[in-house]
C-alpha cells in the first residue's frame, strides 16, 4: 500500500495538479504521523495537532497558511457571513487554508475516528467563503483502548456515498482524502 492513502472525489474526476505536492508533503512526515504501526500505548499521542505540526512545514512550502497553536491569532479563520460594513460576523477555524487555490485542509485524529468530526468538517468548510476545495486528514487507524478504528475508511465511505448519490451536493469543485 503507498503511503498515504489517498482518494479524491468526485470519482469521475482527475485529481488537480495541486494534489501530488500535498501527498508528497503529508508523505514526508511518515516517521512522524503514521498511524499503521501504533501500539496502543501510543495511540493517545498522536493527536491531531501533533499530525499538523509535522505537516506544517510541508503545507507552509506549498504556500498554505497553516494554524500555528492555540492562541487566537495563532488559528486561521475563515469568513462565512458577513455583517455591517463587510465585517465577518460568522467565522469558522480551519487548520490550514490556500488562498489561491482555495484550499481549505483539516486534520482529524481521535474524534474523526470515533466522533463523526468529518460530518462537521465537511459542512463548516462547505460554509466557508472562497474554499473551492476541501481536504481532510484523517487517521488509517486509531486506536482508543482494545479498539481499532480506520477514519479514514469510515470518511471514505461517508463521501461515496454522498457524491454517489448526488442528494447533497457540496459545493467544492472536489474533495480530497488524505489517510495517514
Amino acid at each position: 500500500m503507498d503511503y498515504p492513502q489517498w482518494s479524491y472525489f468526485p470519482r469521475n474526476s482527475t485529481a488537480p495538479g495541486w494534489v501530488a505536492p500535498l501527498i508528497a508533503a503529508v508523505g514526508a512526515a511518515i516517521g512522524q504521523i503514521d498511524t499503521r504501526p501504533l501500539p496502543a500505548e501510543d495511540a493517545d499521542r498522536l493527536t491531531s495537532d501533533v499530525v499538523l505540526a509535522h505537516v506544517r512545514p510541508g503545507l507552509e512550502s506549498l504556500g498554505y497558511t497553516v494554524e500555528s497553536g492555540k492562541k487566537a491569532e495563532q488559528k486561521i479563520h475563515r469568513p462565512v457571513l458577513f455583517g455591517e460594513n463587510g465585517i465577518p460576523t460568522v467565522k469558522y477555524e480551519v487548520d490550514a487554508f490556500h488562498a489561491q487555490l482555495g484550499i481549505a485542509v483539516e486534520v482529524e485524529a481521535g474524534r474523526g475516528a470515533f466522533g463523526n468530526a468529518d460530518y462537521r468538517d465537511i459542512i463548516r468548510m462547505s460554509l466557508m467563503v472562497d474554499a473551492e476545495f476541501m481536504v481532510l486528514l484523517q487517521p488509517l487507524a486509531y486506536r482508543t483502548g482494545a479498539t481499532t478504528k480506520s477514519a479514514y475508511a469510515s470518511s471514505r465511505d461517508l463521501l461515496d456515498a454522498i457524491y454517489a448519490s448526488q442528494r447533497l451536493a457540496l459545493p467544492f469543485s472536489g474533495a480530497l482524502l488524505v489517510g495517514y
